[in-house]
């Protein structure tokens, strides 16, 4: 890091601890940010764009909404959007961004779950784009919806920067719910301060840096690791709509390459699409200024992030790259980094030992190995460690479960403080992780409520998934695996995979099955496969294993095969 950024960067100790102080101090001279849509794209100058967003914390603060108040936020990714976000954090009050629905066909679960929510938060202000006005249908009680249009344009009272304490909420956050129902996560402003300080000094982040993001503004990563951080340290950033990405995955990529960004994050599932996007047509872009593809929000496959890279070489991507990277809500976004530019890190280990003992030691001579991704070290701003069933700190390479502490963890959940005594083991948060240390280095092994245990083995499903994805016809990033208990008691497992491919269907299970036998010495009770969006996902497009482990034991899964 250079001496220049070294100044820059590590002044946390007299920075303000509020994103409104932060935005308002923040240096936007010469910076850009753009907006990308299915028409093209419009930029602007920074200082223009963070002006128009002051104008709608007036707009805002004329209406009361101020510090204590909940703005939230329906829509789809646009520039109106963004400015409202940065409004809302402008005139002090707390971001509450609505989630989409990731497929049409989930409609009324989405109503209802909005609406839930809306009654939750109870907002001060409800800020809905023109084309969801309808969607929702107003019931007694509900807040009138204003239009997104009207707090981002027309004529504006004069803005009052306003008082905000670093202890106010400044992000609620609801949780995607891979595991169960959804949690608004409370996210102060000390926490996104000291996370993204921590976060910015552990990736050394420059000025000339270039963010681009097409993740959703209602997951932490869109919203705070990228666009907050663009906002409080005055850094480029382009900007695109999931919904985009969605129906031409493409575009990222040719973002990158058209705008020269630096850094940007992705799920691992999107860099599987961009590694055969780049296989066909590397040479249509040019990657040489990416130095950071953070690979986070979802397990990380080694073999994908192998075969990004590889790809990538077409297109002139650096090799150093990936960035592969763990965080969570409640620790505001960031919990570790690995050090930039050194690419993956992986970790060999004994499937047995793994398994049946929880201990990650090199594989015996002879014996398969299981390859795991290094997610580098905390962030300044959080600590951690591993602990045992009773709490007790366990050495390196024994597995259990992560558990964090420091400025940047949350106070807990927002209006269940069950929820949030279960959360905590005195101040230090429990992550429902399980995983262990190499060489100071975390590794995760899975969702401790995921686990399958099969005659004592604790078998983790993203392992096999990961090996079902490789099966010819399988759709990367659609494949989950779950528990079964028989009749008899006898514990076992399932595994359902979509594919596009529905004449090979039977084949498809069958070659499945063979590979996790093979593989696991043990095969699953069934492999079912089923359609494109079968599967169903959460807001933020993770896995919703137990709702899948639902669908199958209740009979609803639209089946192709079954083995």
């Amino acid at each position: 890091m250079s001496t220049g950024s070294d100044t820059r960067w590590k002044m946390s100790d007299r920075s303000p601890d509020t994103v409104t102080e932060r935005i308002n101090c923040a240096d936007f001279t010469g910076k850009r940010i753009v907006f990308l849509s299915r028409n093209g794209h419009e930029e602007m100058a920074f200082e223009k764009f963070v002006d128009a967003a002051r104008a709608s914390a007036a707009r805002m603060q004329a209406r009361g909404v101020g510090p204590g108040a909940k703005v939230a936020i329906l829509g789809p990714t646009s520039k109106e959007l963004v400015q409202a976000i940065a409004g809302t954090w402008l005139a002090g009050a707390t971001v509450v961004v609505m989630p989409l629905p990731m497929r049409l066909g989930s409609l009324e679960a989405f109503v209802e779950a909005t609406r839930r929510r809306i009654q939750a938060v109870d907002p001060a202000l409800l800020l809905v784009s023109d084309e969801l006005q309808d969607t929702v249908p107003r019931q007694p009680g509900d807040p009138r919806p204003v239009s997104l249009g009207e707090m981002t344009s027309g004529p504006a009272p004069h803005y009052s920067q306003p008082e905000v304490t670093p202890e106010m909420m400044a992000v609620l956050q609801f949780t995607s719910g891979s595991t169960g129902e959804p949690r608004g996560v409370i996210v102060t402003h000390r926490m996104i301060c000291s996370n993204l300080d921590g976060a910015a000094e552990a990736a050394k982040l420059q000025p000339d840096d270039r963010l681009m993001s097409w993740l959703p503004l209602y997951h932490d990563m869109g919203l705070i690791g990228l666009y907050c951080s663009s906002l409080i340290f005055g850094i480029d950033i382009v900007v695109g709509a999931p919904q985009d990405f969605l129906l031409r995955p493409r575009e990222w990529l040719e973002a990158m390459s058209k705008f020269k960004a630096t850094i940007s994050a992705a799920p691992n599932s999107a860099y599987a699409l961009a590694a055969r996007i780049l296989e066909r047509s590397g040479g249509d872009f040019d990657l040489t200024r990416w130095r950071i593809a953070l690979n986070g929000a979802e397990p990380v496959d080694p073999a994908t992030v192998d075969a990004f890279v590889a790809a990538g070489a077409k297109a002139h991507l650096s090799p150093g790259a990936p960035f592969c990277a763990y965080g969570l809500a409640e620790a505001t976004i960031a919990a570790t980094f690995p050090e930039p530019g050194t690419g993956m890190t992986t970790d060999l280990v004994s499937p047995d030992l793994l398994e049946q003992e929880g201990l990650a030691r090199p594989p015996r001579k002879g014996e398969t190995s299981r390859r795991l991704a290094k997610l580098g070290r905390p962030v300044p701003s959080i600590e951690l460690r591993v602990v045992d069933e009773k709490g007790q700190q366990v050495p390196e390479r024994v597995v259990g479960e992560v558990e964090l502490r420091g400025p940047a963890i949350t106070p807990g959940y927002f209006n269940d403080p069950e929820a949030t005594r279960e959360a905590f083991d005195g101040e230090w948060f429990r992550t429902g992780d399980y995983g262990y240390l190499a060489d100071g280095e975390l590794v995760i092994c899975g969702r401790k409520k995921d686990v399958i245990i099969v005659a004592g083995r604790n078998i983790y499903p993203q392992d096999i998934e990961r090996l079902v994805e490789h099966v010819p016809g399988v759709r990367p990033g659609n494949t989950v695996a779950f528990p079964l208990r028989s009749g008899e008691g006898r514990e076992s497992f399932v595994v359902v995979a979509e594919t596009k491919q529905q004449p090979q269907a039977s084949q498809i299970a069958a070659q499945a099955s063979r590979s996790v036998r093979e593989f696991f010495g043990m095969a699953p009770a069934h492999v079912v496969v089923v359609p494109p969006g079968s599967i169903p996902k959460t807001s933020s497009g993770k896995l919703q294993r137990s709702l899948t482990q639902s669908l199958f034991v209740e009979g609803r899964l639209p089946e192709l095969a079954r083995t």
